[in-house]
C-alpha cells in the first residue's frame, strides 16, 4: 500500500495549533502555525494485525487511549503543516500494513557440510606441515 492510497476520515482527526520554533522570526512569536493533529487510530477501521503494527511502528506517539499524537512544525504556514502531518500519518498508516515475510531458518546440504569438512581437513594438512624442522 502507498501512502496516496490511504484513505483517512475526517471524523478520525482533530487538529489543534500551537506556536512553533525555529525559523520565522517575530512571526513565530505572534503566528500559532505548528499543527498537532490527533488521530483516533480505532475510527480508522485498520485490520487488528495492521493496528498492532502501527502500535509498534507510532512507539510514544501512541497514547494509551488509542489515540495517535503527530506535531508538524517544519514550515512556516499553518497549511504546509497540515499537510505535512497528514503525509506523515498516511505514511505511518502505509508502513503498518506492509506484512514482514517469515522468516524459513535453512539448513546447510549434505554437500555443503562435507565440503567444508574437507577446507577443514585441508587446513589441518597445511598447519601440521608447521611443525618445527628436525634434522635427522
Amino acid at each position: 500500500m502507498r501512502p496516496e492510497d490511504v484513505i483517512i476520515p475526517e471524523d478520525a482527526l482533530s487538529e489543534s495549533f500551537l506556536a512553533a520554533t525555529g525559523p520565522g522570526g517575530q512571526n513565530v512569536n505572534k503566528v500559532a502555525t505548528a499543527v498537532q493533529l490527533r488521530v483516533d487510530v480505532f475510527r480508522l477501521g485498520l485490520h487488528p494485525d495492521a493496528y498492532a503494527r502501527l502500535k509498534a511502528i507510532a512507539g510514544s506517539r501512541m497514547t494509551n487511549s488509542g489515540e495517535l499524537l503527530i506535531t508538524a512544525r517544519k514550515f512556516r504556514t499553518q497549511d504546509a503543516n497540515r499537510a505535512d502531518a497528514r503525509r506523515r500519518l498516511a505514511e505511518l498508516i502505509a508502513e503498518a500494513h506492509i506484512v514482514q515475510a517469515k522468516r524459513r531458518p535453512t539448513r546447510p546440504s549434505r554437500a555443503a557440510k562435507a565440503e567444508r569438512v574437507e577446507r577443514k581437513r585441508q587446513r589441518s594438512v597445511v598447519k601440521q606441515a608447521r611443525g618445527k624442522v628436525q634434522l635427522d
